[in-house]
Formats: C-alpha cells, sequence, structure tokens
C-alpha cells in the first residue's frame, strides 16, 4: 500500500469544480469568530461540494491570510456570501424550499445517527459561535435541531470538528 499522490488523486480544477453539481447542502456561520474556523468551514465545504457557504455577522470573510491558511485555496473554489444578520438569511433559505438544522444541544434535539435525511430535500446547516453557540432565536426558528452524541466529560467540539462530522452525516444520507 503506497499513499496516493496529487495526481493519482484526479482533484478537479477550481474551474471544473465550480462548474460541476453540488451537494444540496448549505452550510451557515453564525457569528463564528475563529478565522481558523472559517478556513476550515471553506475546506470541508470543497471537500463534500457543499452548494454555498454563508458568512453570517461578525463571522470573518475572505481575504484573510488566518482564512487562507487553514483553507489552502478552497475560499477560491466554494461559493459563499457575507449575510448580515442569520436570522433573515434562515426566514429566506425556508422560503427557498431548504430545511434549516441548527447543530446545538437543544431540549427537542434530535441525535445524529438518529436523523433520517431524504435524498432529493435541501438541507442548511446552521453553525455557531464557539462560546455561545446558535443564536437562540435561530434555533427557535429553525425546522430541527442535530445534536453530535458526546459521552465525555466536555459539554462541546471545536465548530471544524462539528462540521466534519455533520456534513458527511448528512452528505452520504443525501448523496451516497
Amino acid at each position: 500500500m503506497k499513499k496516493l499522490t496529487m495526481d493519482e488523486l484526479g482533484r478537479p480544477s477550481v474551474e471544473e469544480f465550480k462548474s460541476a453539481e453540488k451537494s444540496p447542502i448549505v452550510i451557515v456561520l453564525d457569528n463564528v469568530r475563529s478565522l481558523n474556523n472559517v478556513g476550515s468551514a471553506f475546506r470541508t465545504s470543497d471537500a463534500f461540494a457543499i452548494e454555498k457557504l454563508y458568512l453570517c455577522g461578525i463571522t470573518g470573510k475572505p481575504p484573510h491570510r488566518d482564512i487562507n491558511k487553514t483553507a489552502l485555496g478552497a475560499q477560491d473554489s466554494v461559493t459563499w456570501e457575507h449575510v448580515p444578520e442569520t436570522l433573515n438569511l434562515v426566514k429566506k433559505l425556508q422560503e427557498e424550499g431548504y430545511t434549516v438544522l441548527a447543530v446545538e444541544q437543544a431540549d427537542e434535539s434530535t441525535k445524529l445517527q438518529d436523523f433520517e435525511a431524504e435524498a432529493g430535500k435541501k438541507y442548511a446547516l446552521v453553525y455557531g459561535n464557539e462560546v455561545f453557540g446558535v443564536e437562540e432565536e435561530v434555533v427557535a426558528q429553525a425546522d430541527g435541531v442535530l445534536e453530535i452524541p458526546q459521552f465525555g466529560t466536555k459539554h462541546s467540539l471545536n465548530i471544524s470538528v462539528s462540521m466534519g462530522i455533520t456534513i458527511w452525516d448528512v452528505f452520504k444520507k443525501v448523496m451516497l
């Protein structure tokens, strides 16, 4: 067994990626303060051919060296938009037919392993601030809340880890 070279991976160019079909998933960052987490969101969005990445509120936006450092070029391949108010975006996405799911710990959350995504349905996954999580009004407006089960003493995961886990789970349920 040997590692594959970059050429052997057969990845598309940025231009080919931009014109390729995307997964029916958008990502919403609700006031994410860490530029490294924003860069990670770009990179994860690229990996799963996310339709669009929304950067809301105080969430940093390209160009910025800390975003670029983590994104490794994905800031150029992923379609993104900055939106001042997360709640307004959530309502707009719902009007456009997206099922909006906050990734949070809430009293009526659905454990990720119990979530049944439907092929052909459009999803918007909302990730919150590293300290405060998804804004309460956004959680209340969402169509549901997904929770990643945890079994240790800490009550949260880093947002980049949460994104990797939940995006992969939803992606494989709607795309594979």
